[in-house]
């Protein structure tokens, strides 16, 4: 056998570039094709005066899905403290029965 170098061409797809761009080819100033197009800032950060409380249930069931389910950290922007707050308060609410522990349409289904 040969002795073969190898060379830095980077293999079977070609050269091998720098730019470290995805699938967009790293074209700079214009806005990214995938994922949210800036950082959402968490409002309880923001705002200062608001807080969360468990007794006030339409403004947890904002951060419910439909299926009942608790919405995660990225989708709704909130900081990693208040998320936490969040999941406590969402969580004593529905052990109040303030908000429901399953969707409706599964709820049904018992009977």
């Amino acid at each position: 056998m040969e002795n073969q170098q190898r060379s830095s061409s980077g293999g079977p797809r070609g050269p091998r570039t720098g730019d470290r761009g995805g699938r967009d080819g790293g074209r700079d100033g214009q806005q990214r094709r995938f994922g949210p197009p800036m950082r959402r800032v968490c409002i309880y950060c923001k705002d200062k005066n608001k807080f969360i409380d468990y007794k006030n249930a339409e403004q947890l069931r904002r951060y419910l899905t439909d299926r009942g389910k608790i919405r995660p950290r990225r989708k709704i922007g909130t900081c990693a403290r208040h998320q936490r707050e969040l999941s406590l308060a969402i969580k004593r609410a529905r052990q109040l029965a303030l908000l429901p522990l399953s969707p409706e349409h599964v709820r049904g289904m018992n009977n």
